[in-house]
This record gives C-alpha cells, structure tokens and sequence, in this order.
C-alpha cells in the first residue's frame, strides 16, 4: 500500500480548492478573482501532490508544448483580466495535455456502480467509446 504525506493531503486539499473555485467562478460568471484563485490554488496543488520535478517533467516535455503553453497562457489572459477568452485557451491547454488520460478515467468511471450505468447506455456509451477508443472498451 502506498503511503500519503502530509504534504499530499494538502496538495489534494489546495487542488480541490482550485477546481471549486474555478467552478464558483464560472458559476458567477466568469469573476476574474474567482479564476485567477482557482488557477493557483489547482497548479500548487499539482505540484504538491506529484512534486516539483515531476510537476515541471510533466508540463515541459516537448511534446506537449503547445498543450502547456495554452494552458498557462490562458491562466495568464485570466490574469490580465478577460476571463472568457482565457478559460477558452485553458480548456484547449488542458485537453490536449490531459487527453492521454481520458481513456483510463472513463473506464474508471463506467466501473462505478450506478454511474457506469449511466456510462454504458447506448447514445452514451458511443460517444464515449469513440473518445476513449475501442480498444479500451472491456466487455463483460
């Protein structure tokens, strides 16, 4: 079993905090204090919960340059102040550098009792089968 730091927990506590407040601040629509917080509050937390070192390995591999740096150039238009246009280029930035773990979360997700339920309906299922690709697809 692996064991949690301290300095862990509250990176997950810090990153939680971010995706909450990144929330609110979409919900309130889109209060430039509320992003600017979440976004800080989600990257420190990143980077307690893998490291530093692995945080920095993780967004400076040349492969997923132009990932990273949408990512972090949408935090920055959030800071300049236009939060509209900088969530959009975040969102871009975190789906090309997350997209390599989309297929292990909606498996994840669809081994989940009532909600891989929901995940495997027909129209559903398709859709997320086509993001996911076919060859993750277990069939039971």
């Amino acid at each position: 079993m692996m064991q949690i730091t301290d300095v862990q927990k509250i990176g997950v506590g810090l990153a939680g905090f971010g995706v909450a407040f990144l929330f609110l601040g979409v919900c309130l629509l889109f209060d430039k204090g509320l992003l600017a917080i979440g976004n800080i509050l989600f990257i420190s937390g990143l980077a307690c919960v893998i490291g530093l070192e692995r945080t920095f390995r993780f967004f400076f591999q040349w492969h997923k340059a132009k990932g990273s740096g949408a990512f972090f150039g949408g935090i920055l238009v959030v800071l300049l102040g236009w939060p509209i246009i900088g969530m959009c280029v975040e969102l871009y930035g975190f789906v090309v550098l997350f997209s390599g773990f989309f297929p292990v979360a909606i498996n994840f997700l669809r081994r989940i009792p009532i909600l891989g339920t929901i995940l495997n309906m027909p129209v559903i299922g398709s859709y997320l089968d086509s993001m996911a690709g076919d060859q993750y697809k277990q069939m039971i």
